[in-house]
């Protein structure tokens, strides 16, 4: 069995770098970049420059052409810096998309007339199929849209959507019936109700999510743009009035000349956060693409976010903490009855029960008990599952056969005027204080016994919640089991705590009780039953093996299926929030050096006095614009691999963290400046 989750792309691999250059260029359309307003008002800025250097070429400015023409030229370049990065950022998510579009193959599909083995069928292309039409499936038949198994079982590769080559086993019933369109059926024929429209599909979603094509501001990226607007605003203000201020003074000191129009552009360029107005959509974008590495697929950047800042997790205990598979492992007597006659009446209640567990039980029966019961009776009325009465069973005879939780079998029998056994209580206790679980067995007024159903815990679970502890996250394991069962799970798999004997309203009921106290909630699960739950949370993890329920109700879904990969989720939204904060903590420290550069150049002229200011010693007022320019311009490029990788995020205090970046980003975003301006302005005193 091997896995193979999708590998980072390099930005430096040709296939993304190319179609990113020509992005860039066509991102420069006025039209698209709007969406940016602080790059849009650079643009105007460079746009205003050039002007500016024909002007100079024809003899209408005093500025010499090669400056003005220099400081147009490193303008547009910071505008296409900033455009390249977010289509460098938008080509890995194409890369991947492209990949998963060689996966869909034109599929042909048996649309049947009815939803049963045996009926006819007429061959029909996968496009033309509807929601709730149904479909037969044979072996090595590709699956021709979303759907849920109505009918059958069988072996299916889903190497194309999740990367896993094991093949996995769908059925109908339960929570693992649910199927993507364009993987194969191995073994076996299932009969599939499709559930989505063409263009509707997982695989189509997960492509446009991909590409970037429906990604949507989150709340804190609509925040910080209105902060970076305010910002700019501000300084427009100021280099607006430097205007009339500069005339002024000419004439109030009698000498230099004032500030012209190519360095009142250059300095609201240099003091303008374009650093992080030009990153900031390629950081979100670059998170939902590291996201898909882990194989999992966010259907909006707000979820994501709102990981960085989950509290409390809640976690289904099926298919999340445990395997998923309850396992028939005894049969229990209570009573005076005989394991034979427990046997008898559990396999005639579960002979029509689809689920893995009460397939186990119909097994067990079978081969430890030798019963030869395989199909019942034509007149037997199926009695199935409900999470209100959590009973299952079957009326055949004129007997009613149920299987179900203790209290609901006890609740069912002293309906019907029977009596219940003295050493049934002992016999749950016992089993449930083990782990497992008590499924209680009747046949009429009789309670016959009691099946264990043992609960296998996933791999690895207890290091992964502790984990999550250390990031003060608090983990609780929701069940429908007895709170015996419940305890001596939650004790085993280490969660903090557990709402036992769960129906969907206590789950919706524990969700809401957590975000009014001012929680934020995450949960994961898999079943049709979650559905409610999962769309009342704040992060809502739907596993892909789960049912198109829990899939739709979600706003992310982990391919892998593994609940526990949270904690990557939870780490890649605080990546994504810590890395925004960062780089405006870099671009705005940016700003000193800035100040020291281009202002004494402007008016030195005017006030010589100002050259103490020049602490950087540039060499003449042009090159340290010129130098502050380009400096402002070349940073953006070399914070792309920043942005797309993220900042690492470290299991610490918030305080502790607040410090440690301000160190790294704030006094580095003040150094780096000084240093890079000084090195730029030597540079260009070799050649002018």
């Amino acid at each position: 069995m091997t896995k193979h989750a999708p590998q980072p792309i390099s930005i430096f691999d040709p296939r993304i770098m190319r179609p990113a250059l020509l992005d860039s260029f066509k991102k420069l359309d006025p039209r698209t970049l709007w969406r940016n307003p602080v790059m849009f008002a650079v643009e105007i800025s460079s746009s205003i420059t050039l002007i500016t250097f024909i002007m100079s070429l024809t003899g209408k400015s005093h500025e010499p052409a090669w400056f003005t023409g220099l400081v147009s030229l490193w303008l547009w370049l910071t505008v296409l810096f900033a455009t390249f990065a977010e289509a460098l950022a938008e080509g890995r998510g194409k890369a991947r998309a492209a990949s998963l579009r060689k996966t869909r193959t034109e599929v042909k599909a048996k649309r049947l007339k009815r939803a049963e083995f045996g009926s006819p069928y007429e061959i029909v292309g996968a496009n033309e199929l509807r929601k709730d039409d149904c479909i037969l499936v044979e072996t090595h038949d590709m699956i021709a849209g979303d759907g849920d198994v109505v009918a059958g079982a069988a072996l299916v590769n889903e190497a194309a959507v999740t990367g896993e080559s094991a093949p996995v086993v769908r059925e109908s019933g339960g929570d693992r019936s649910a199927v993507t369109g364009g993987t194969e059926v191995l073994a076996s024929s299932i009969i599939v109700r499709i559930t989505a429209n063409p263009g509707e599909t997982f695989l189509d979603r997960m492509i446009s999510l991909i590409e970037g094509a429906k990604r949507r501001k989150t709340p804190n990226e609509i925040a910080l743009e209105v902060l970076l607007i305010a910002l700019t605003f501000v300084f427009l203000l100021v280099v607006a009035n430097m205007s009339p201020l500069s005339i002024y003074s000419v004439k109030a000191a009698g000498q230099g000349t004032p500030v012209s129009l190519t360095v009142l552009v250059a300095l609201f360029v240099c003091l303008a956060p374009t650093t992080i107005a030009a990153l900031l959509p390629a950081i979100g974008i670059a998170g939902m693409d590291r996201l898909f590495q882990k194989n999992v697929i966010a259907l909006s950047g707000r979820a994501i976010e709102a990981a960085g800042d989950v509290n409390v997790l809640l976690l289904d205990k099926t298919g999340t903490i445990t395997l998923g598979n309850r396992e028939a492992v005894a049969f229990v007597p209570v009573g005076g009855h005989t394991e034979q006659e427990l046997a008898e009446a559990v396999l005639t209640a579960s002979l029509s029960d689809e689920t893995p567990e009460g397939r186990s039980i119909v097994t067990l029966a079978k081969q430890k008990y030798s019963q030869k019961l395989e199909v019942l009776p034509a007149d037997a009325e199926n009695i199935a599952f409900s999470p209100d009465t959590r009973l299952s069973g079957v009326n055949l005879g004129g007997k009613q056969y149920r299987k179900g939780a203790a209290d609901s079998v006890v609740a069912f029998v002293g309906n019907l005027g029977g009596n219940i056994p003295k050493d049934l209580a002992g016999k749950v206790d016992e089993i449930a204080r083990a782990g497992s679980t008590p499924l209680v067995v009747s046949c009429d007024t009789e309670v016959l016994g009691v099946v264990n159903l043992k609960d296998i815990l996933k791999g690895g679970i207890q290091e992964r919640f502790q984990q999550l502890r250390s990031m003060g996250i608090k983990t609780v394991m929701i069940t429908g089991d007895n709170p015996l069962t419940a305890a001596a799970i939650a004790a085993e798999a280490q969660v903090d705590d557990f709402l036992a004997q769960a129906k969907p309203e206590d789950k919706l009921r524990l969700i809401r009780e957590n975000q009014e106290a001012g929680y934020m909630v995450a949960m994961t699960g898999d079943g049709t039953n979650d559905a409610p739950a999962l769309a009342q949370a704040d992060v809502a993890v739907a596993m892909n093996t789960g049912t198109q329920s829990a899939k739709e109700a979600a706003n992310i879904i982990d391919l892998d299926s593994n609940p526990t990969k949270l904690l990557d989720i939870v780490e890649i939204g605080k990546q994504i929030l810590m890395t925004r904060g960062n780089l405006t903590t870099f671009s705005i420290s940016n700003d000193i050096a800035k100040y020291f550069a281009i202002i004494p150049a402007a008016i030195i002229s005017i006030y010589p006095q100002l050259n103490a200011l020049n602490v950087m010693r540039l060499a003449s007022p042009y090159s340290a614009i010129l130098s502050a320019v380009i400096f402002n311009a070349v940073i953006i490029p070399l914070l792309i691999p920043l942005a797309l990788k993220g900042t690492k995020y470290r299991p610490m205090p918030a305080q502790k963290l607040l410090i440690y970046n301000l160190l790294i980003y704030g006094v580095g975003g003040i150094i780096a400046p000084f240093v890079g301006i000084k090195g730029i302005d030597l540079a260009i005193g070799l050649f002018v």
